[in-house]
């Protein structure tokens, strides 16, 4: 049986996990696993459960790690930023759901062994999501490529960030009181200006996030489409749209006090108008692990109880 090398990462303000760490830590020290854990998450594990970590298992600091697959605990947020950690390694990522929906950390706790027994049996499926990539870009047309034009100086009102999502990316309004214009244009072609709140542009993945909420359409996975949903349009005539997802997106916004939100899978920062967004898809995917006989039809209906006619529990 080979030895693989493990890296853990888990949500660091839910106390209630203790028993799942403790049943992944057996079920990985019975396999002989090489285990790596986040810094954070090993700090929280040991001062706020107190759970002894294992012998041989190692504190992860950074990002500059490798591994035969990734183990989130947590939900779909810890999953997120587990995703981001990882970047373009291309790690298959497992999502252990100790949240509340769990789309995309969907392994129930009770099933952390089967989990960890299938990975080693290599009795798992792996699917390939599209991932977004932004880029700035000033007014003269310079792009910034994820960062700050040179221009700017010292970068204040344009994000600095990580400039990939794997859900969505949005585009906000800050001041509560008033709407933002948003002007679309996909692949060089003017496609219309949104008088909204904010406008989001998300994945197969993403679909049944954020943008769900808002009214944006369910996308199978791997169905190489894109989401553009604007959030709360003062138009009736605004609805969802889907592009195929070799789309280049351009969204140039303008807002009463100068300033709008730039959020990426929740992680948001202040932008000032002027600065144009260019998204579309990054050069890597995200590889995330399904256990064998799982689907997102199923998903569907046992996580959104999509169809259920609650007139027949009456």
């Amino acid at each position: 049986m080979p030895k693989l090398r493990f890296a853990l990462f888990g949500n660091i303000f839910q106390p209630q996990k203790s028993a799942a760490v403790e049943r992944l830590f057996a079920a990985l020290l019975a396999r002989e696993a090489d285990v790596a854990i986040d810094a954070a998450f090993y700090d929280f594990i040991v001062n706020a459960l107190h759970i002894a970590v294992p012998s041989g298992f190692r504190r992860l600091e950074g990002d500059d790690f490798s591994a035969d697959y990734v183990i989130s605990l947590g939900g779909d947020g810890t999953f997120l930023e587990a995703a981001r950690r990882v970047g373009n390694k291309e790690i298959p990522i497992v999502g252990v759901n100790m949240g509340r929906l769990g789309f995309l950390a969907d392994v129930p706790p009770a099933e952390i062994e089967a989990v960890v027994e299938s990975l080693f049996e290599g009795d798992c499926q792996i699917e390939e999501r599209c991932v977004l990539k932004v880029d700035y870009i000033d007014s003269a047309g310079s792009s910034a490529d994820g960062a700050l034009p040179a221009a700017y100086g010292d970068g204040a009102g344009v994000p600095q960030g990580y400039p990939f999502a794997l859900n969505e990316v949005a585009v906000l309004k800050q001041d509560v009181s008033s709407m933002i214009s948003v002007r679309v244009s996909v692949n060089g072609e003017h496609l219309t200006t949104y008088q909204a709140d904010g406008l989001i542009v998300n994945t197969p993945t993403g679909s049944t996030g954020y943008a769900l909420s808002v009214g944006g359409s369910v996308m199978q996975p791997g169905s190489r489409t894109l989401g553009l949903v604007p959030v709360a349009p003062h138009s009736l005539t605004a609805r969802p749209l889907t592009l195929t997802d070799d789309a280049v997106i351009l969204l140039s916004v303008s807002a009463r006090n100068h300033r709008f939100l730039v959020a990426l899978d929740g992680r948001s920062e202040q932008c000032r108008e002027g600065i144009e967004l260019e998204i579309r898809r990054a050069p890597y995917c995200v590889k995330v692990l399904k256990r064998q006989g799982q689907s997102f039809f199923r998903t569907l209906r046992e996580k959104l109880m999509w169809g259920a006619d609650v007139r027949q529990e009456r």
